[in-house]
């Protein structure tokens, strides 16, 4: 940073007047925040209490220079927070213990929930006025990828419904769970299962018809959470604090306002999506309870989550709860 003399003669005042706002002004452009790359399995409505974060400037207000890249799965975003493309993941729970099972060594750490429930609905290509789980019995149904939380939570809906995933219907697990709405438009499947905004811009075109919510018919669940390797949650607890203090902001707002001033908040985010539909979406993942009011990530919700995994046939021992989640940056006030 330069130095600067200021000489004591007449017009010290406005002189010194100068320097003060040169040096402060110095000190506002050396002090953008400390850069975090954080990549989201999906841009979603589902995740709102982030977005309102970084709209309202929270991050920035702890100390984070935010930079938002979408891997489009979990896969993906597992792949970038492992090779440090990104500092933080946020995705489903479940891809933090395959990496763990498959012997990982610099694990990946869960150390806030956000999301409480699915937040994926079942989306017909009728039109359906009382919807039941009898009428997929035959039919096609485009799943996402196996092995991921949107397919699992609905093979775990089927079960508790009584049918029989592998026999009374067909689950196309072939397509990414960001690409069956395409797919679905393009006419594959008879119902396929979609996050918002996908659910109402289906209806919006007339290609589809939401017919039930799985966040619903699943009950709680811990479906996304932020997390990050073990190595970096040990040398930066700072950045992790910093980066958890922002989100606790953001979920207040969700608490404290409408779902019509959400909206407005979080449209720059969607700016291809009506306010008015923006703010359907929000009040539909609302009326489910699907975010948390707390971001601590409980060790029932991390067992039933195994349960389902265990369930799906992808984990065939229980991975332990201590390693793979922490609640310190969560439960500090």
């Amino acid at each position: 940073m330069k130095r600067f003399f200021c000489s004591c003669k007449a017009g010290l005042i406005p002189v010194l007047i100068l320097c003060i706002a040169a040096l402060t002004g110095c000190g506002e452009k050396e002090d953008q925040g400390e850069k975090l790359i954080l990549n989201e399995v999906a841009h979603s409505v589902f995740y709102a209490p982030m977005y309102v974060a970084i709209e309202e400037g929270y991050f920035e207000e702890e100390g984070i220079d935010l930079e938002l890249v979408t891997g489009f799965g979990a896969d993906k975003t597992m792949t970038a927070v492992l090779t440090d493309s990104a500092d933080i993941g946020f995705m489903g729970c479940e891809s933090t213990i395959y990496t763990y099972a498959g012997g990982t060594q610099d694990y990946v750490v869960n150390f806030a929930q956000l999301t409480q429930r699915a937040g994926n609905f079942l989306v017909a290509r009728e039109p359906v006025s009382e919807f039941s789980w009898d009428m997929l019995k035959g039919k096609t149904v485009l799943g996402g990828r196996n092995g991921g939380m949107p397919e699992m939570i609905f093979e775990f809906v089927l079960e508790k419904n009584n049918i029989d995933a592998e026999k009374d219907l067909i689950i196309d697990k072939s397509i990414d769970f960001g690409s069956t709405a395409a797919a679905f438009s393009g006419g594959k499947g008879d119902f396929t299962i979609e996050f918002e905004p996908h659910a109402t811009a289906l209806e919006q075109k007339g290609d589809g018809y939401v017919g039930a919510s799985l966040g619903e018919e699943s009950g709680y669940v811990p479906y996304t959470a932020f997390c990050a390797k073990k190595s970096f949650i040990d040398a930066n607890p700072h950045r992790v604090q910093a980066f958890t203090d922002a989100l606790k902001k953001g979920m207040e707002y969700m608490n404290e306002h409408s779902p019509e001033d959400i909206a407005r908040v979080i449209a720059p985010q969607f700016p291809e999506t009506d306010l008015s539909v923006l703010t359907m979406m929000i009040e539909r993942y609302a009326a489910q309870d699907t975010w948390k009011t707390s971001l601590v990530f409980e060790k029932d919700s991390f067992e039933l989550l195994q349960n389902i995994l265990m369930d799906a046939g992808v984990l065939e021992e229980r991975v332990p709860y201590e390693d793979l989640v922490t609640t310190t940056f969560a439960e500090k006030e």
